[in-house]
């Protein structure tokens, strides 16, 4: 099968007349290409040895991507001196980094220099806000983290009897790093830097749901279930005997006492009155970071709060037109409340949920191929979201394949409380998380040649769920919004991302209240209870994550708007898609530098 390739890469070269060939001096005089050489082996060595340096400091990234000489590894990352060697790896890369000169650089290098010296910086700005202070909450909560690897259905292999011994290991660690959240949690309380009631709350019952009074009940007991059949009987009692003792011993204990501490020590110190980092101490500069690095752009709160309600605005006119389509008779908000309770939209039952997702694939890897001449080679499969955790996860998210692409990607869909979940919304949300987006733009960028491994694996927020929501747009030019309530499904997905625009900067700059923020919602979008709360309680948890979105589809839209207006009849929407997609993600500046150039080689 094809490997993709950097022909972008090549393309910033020629155009800016650097590559292999020799340069030329100040005289006129050709120069020898051996100093180029040099410092693209220097560059290759910084961005090796930096990725090689900072899997063993995060070895479940490791795990994730597929490797697996980590595997038995959990580091308390959470402890002042694993957050001091984290600060220190990141400020000596910055200076050998820094100690290239880019003028020296082709422009193809330059845009590797640039993504990594810019996450170096990010992660040193980042390191001087405590949010190993607030290390819990309903969202991305490590005891749900570590029982989703536990369980066998996650990036944790159960193959063989090395991986067995790998995790209980690994398993063995966890009381460890619960214990240092809990001192860090009580840091917390002495610098008034803690999290809002209604988030503790919901994580309160996702950490108790894990401990069980008998051992085979648990999550973590399903890979003994499930031993291979290549073990030996007695490799089977041994592993049995060692995750009894584990699990009773050190693992469900620990989950217990993390649950008692913030249910009857921490959740009397939370939040109750506001709900955002902007009301912690050096809030809303740590609320600004949390925009930089989500966006990839300077741009303020307010701003960032205006263009959310010009887009919602400009939503509710789009929508206006389907309700004169289908000859709906009421006013916006009676349209909302028909799409969000009228029983034609709601699911019999989880199964068919599941399989009607399940059912557009075969119909999308169909006509993708009217858009994209670039395609990745890794499966996916649509799997539901884990009943422990489905009350408090998005709609849709993307766990990627293992680099060897051993196992499949996953989309998985969220079929708690159908009601939230509408028909109507199945078409966007596929075209978000599966193909045409997030498996096609992370599953290429794994697979491309060449290109370091930082970036193959490096995650530009509003590039990454930018191209997502783009992927949604495309559901027009694939012939999938035919019906109008689909279409009215890709309207509210867009018009939910521009909501969190609003919401966003309300919770964490205005001090907008709970009830603030559910009434924006419920007055300006079709939206489910459940489904209101949930991503209420998301913002809270990530600030300014849920501004990427809206904030890099937009810069994509525009790109290609201008580069059909330059290109006109020369404009092909396969080598616009190919373009963007094909060196990976990008910072939003970097992106738009990179479509200019191939706009004026096809001119």
């Amino acid at each position: 099968m094809m490997k993709h390739t950097l022909i972008a890469l090549t393309l910033l070269s020629v155009l800016s007349g650097c590559g292999e060939a020799p340069t030329q001096g100040q005289d006129g005089q050709k120069v020898s290409s051996v100093t180029s050489v040099s410092v693209s082996d220097k560059l290759d060595e910084i961005y090796q040895t930096y990725f090689d340096e900072n899997l063993k400091l995060n070895p479940l990234t490791a795990t994730y991507m597929g490797r697996e000489e980590y595997n038995d590894k959990l580091p308390n990352f959470l402890s002042p001196e694993h957050r001091q060697r984290q600060l220190e790896l990141e400020q000596t890369y910055l200076a050998k980094i820094e100690s290239i000169d880019i003028n020296s650089l082709t422009e193809s290098q330059k845009i590797s220099y640039q993504i990594f010296r810019q996450d170096r910086m990010d992660a040193i700005a980042s390191s001087a806000f405590p949010s190993h202070l607030i290390p819990i909450n309903q969202f991305y909560n490590i005891a749900n983290q570590y029982a989703m690897l536990g369980s066998g259905t996650s990036a944790q292999p159960f193959n063989n009897a090395t991986d067995y011994a790998n995790w209980a290991a690994r398993m063995q660690q966890i009381p460890v790093i619960f214990d240092q959240a809990i001192e860090n949690m009580q840091q917390g309380i002495e610098q008034d830097v803690v999290q809002p009631k209604v988030l503790i709350e919901k994580a309160i019952e996702q950490i108790r749901a894990q401990h069980v009074s008998d051992v085979k009940q648990s999550i973590f007991w399903r890979p003994v279930d499930d031993l291979p059949k290549s073990l030996s009987t007695q490799e089977k009692q041994s592993i049995a005997s060692q995750y009894t003792r584990i699990l009773t011993d050190d693992v469900l204990p620990a989950y217990q006492r993390l649950a008692d501490y913030l249910e009857q020590d921490y959740l009397p110190h939370t939040r109750t009155e506001s709900f955002g980092i902007g009301q912690l101490p050096n809030g809303k500069a740590w609320y600004q970071h949390q925009i930089k690095v989500n966006t990839s752009v300077d741009i303020s709160a307010d701003k960032v709060h205006q263009l959310g309600k010009q887009e919602v605005a400009r939503i509710h006119r789009e929508m206006r037109k389907i309700m004169q389509e289908i000859n709906f008779e009421g006013d916006l908000n009676a349209f909302f409340d028909f799409m969000t309770h009228d029983e034609q939209f709601i699911y019999p039952s989880r199964q068919a949920m599941l399989e009607d997702y399940r059912s557009l694939r075969a119909i999308v890897d169909e006509r993708v191929p009217k858009l994209f001449d670039i395609f990745p080679e890794a499966d996916y499969e649509v799997r539901p979201v884990e009943r422990f955790r489905e009350q408090s996860a998005s709609s849709g998210s993307y766990q990627s394949a293992p680099q060897d692409n051993a196992r499949p990607a996953v989309f998985y869909l969220n079929t708690y409380d159908l009601a939230s979940r509408p028909t109507w919304a199945k078409t966007a949300l596929f075209l978000h998380e599966a193909a045409p987006g997030h498996h096609f733009q992370i599953s290429i960028q794994q697979e491309l040649e060449g290109l370091p491994l930082f970036r193959k694996y490096g995650r530009e927020t509003a590039y990454t769920e930018g191209w997502g929501l783009y992927a949604e747009s495309l559901g027009d030019e694939l012939g999938l919004y035919q019906d109008p309530y689909q279409r009215f499904g890709a309207l509210a997905a867009e018009l939910w991302r521009s909501i969190r625009l609003v919401t966003d900067t309300g919770i964490h700059d205005k001090g907008w209240t709970r009830t603030e923020v559910l009434d924006y919602m419920y007055k300006n979008a079709p939206v489910a209870e459940a489904r209101a709360v949930s991503e209420a309680e998301r913002f809270m948890a990530l600030p300014g994550q849920a501004l990427a979105y809206k904030v890099g589809q937009l810069k994509i839209a525009e790109l290609r708007r201008m580069a059909e207006q330059k290109l006109g009849a020369k404009f092909d929407i396969k080598g616009f898609h190919r373009v963007v997609l094909e060196d990976g993600a990008l910072p939003l500046f970097l992106l738009e530098k990179k479509v200019r150039l191939w706009i004026a080689q096809q001119l």
